[in-house]
């Protein structure tokens, strides 16, 4: 069978088929019932009338993608945790404005489709929605042969969720007393990397199979560690205690993201000695004679999401996530203060 025209162009459109083949078990796990219709249709669809229950329902919607981490997977030839990556990045934008995560498509160019990798990535992106409760009701995986190498590829996602309008999260609900309840980071996430990655793997020529002790595990492993993906506790959580504002700590650091949820004439003061940062914090820092604002400004430092609720729901709200296993401490309070909204970091983090 002679070939045709667009597979000698680069494009095999039935690896893509085989690729849709692989993945339709991954997104069948994702399914929720107001999902209609199967993979393969031009358009996801979700059924609306779910939200008629809702008094005044408010849509909201994320895209993102995952950065230069990919280049990370791709070296390490691990495709399948990734995803978490993508999907934390979109339903944990959404959460922290008191929304439930509803759905999500993916979008994944490459330079060719090679499809047990394709199928690898989706499972991720699966597995990373059924945690946090939302239905991936479709994608597109496009081949760019001839502007990304054969190996190569990136994704990005989008995701709408919704949340009652007078249980909308944000700076109009924080006081002054309010505490600041951080979450743990399960690593660096998805920021920084282009900073990490010419740090520790060019400027200092570290081999990504490199053991590091302090990690108990290679250096590459350490910095493909998935994304937590917040939305389950963050929804039980809601559901169980006031919250009054709530921030994604993502590229820009913790008190960068976390300003954007506080309001003018408030200050919240975070105070460093109340957690100590991973080990892979101090070695991008420590080998790139990174200065402290500069790795504040650019990574989470071990923060993956702050709440801000009243004092007296802190404990319970410490339970709930306790229940989950996710790490979690009273980070800071918030104060009144003249003037434009602000967050200041103080004290030392232990061992420094």
């Amino acid at each position: 069978m002679s070939q045709s025209a667009y597979a000698r162009a680069g494009v095999d459109i039935h690896a893509g088929d085989a690729a849709v083949e692989l993945m339709k078990a991954h997104v069948a796990r994702t399914r929720r019932p107001e999902v209609l219709g199967d993979i393969g249709g031009f358009a996801g669809l979700f059924d609306a009338s779910a939200l008629a229950s809702y008094r005044h329902p408010l849509l909201a919607t994320s895209t993102d993608g995952v950065g230069t981490k990919v280049a990370l997977a791709q070296a390490l030839d691990i495709h399948n945790t990734i995803g978490w990556d993508l999907v934390g990045m979109l339903v944990d934008d959404l959460v922290v404005c008191g929304a439930e995560p509803l759905f999500l498509t993916d979008y994944i160019a490459c330079g060719h489709v090679v499809p047990e990798r394709i199928a690898a990535i989706v499972e991720g992106i699966a597995d990373a929605c059924v945690a946090a409760g939302c239905a991936l009701v479709g994608g597109e995986t496009a081949e760019h042969p001839g502007l990304m190498g054969a190996d190569e590829y990136d994704m990005a996602g989008a995701t709408t969720g919704v949340v009652e309008a007078d249980e909308l999260l944000g700076p109009a609900r924080v006081r002054a007393g309010d505490v600041a309840l951080a979450m743990a980071s399960s690593g660096l996430h998805s920021n920084g990397y282009s900073l990490v990655r010419r740090v520790l793997l060019e400027d200092a020529g570290l081999p990504l199979d490199r053991h590091i002790p302090e990690f108990g595990r290679s250096l590459g492993l350490e910095l493909l560690e998935p994304t937590h993906v917040y939305a389950g506790e963050i929804m039980a959580l809601l559901k169980t205690v006031t919250v009054h504002a709530m921030s994604h700590i993502t590229g820009g650091g913790l008190a960068n993201n976390l300003v954007r949820v506080v309001p003018d004439g408030i200050r919240v003061t975070i105070d460093r000695a109340s957690w100590r940062p991973g080990p892979v914090f101090d070695l991008v820092q420590s080998t790139g004679g990174v200065s402290r604002d500069d790795i504040e400004e650019t990574l989470n430092m071990g923060v993956g999401m702050v709440a801000l609720l009243p004092a007296d729901q802190v404990d319970e709200a410490q339970r709930v996530l306790d229940g989950f296993g996710l790490k979690n401490w009273v980070c800071g309070r918030a104060e009144s203060n003249e003037g434009a909204a602000s967050v200041e970091l103080t004290g030392e983090h232990p061992g420094s």
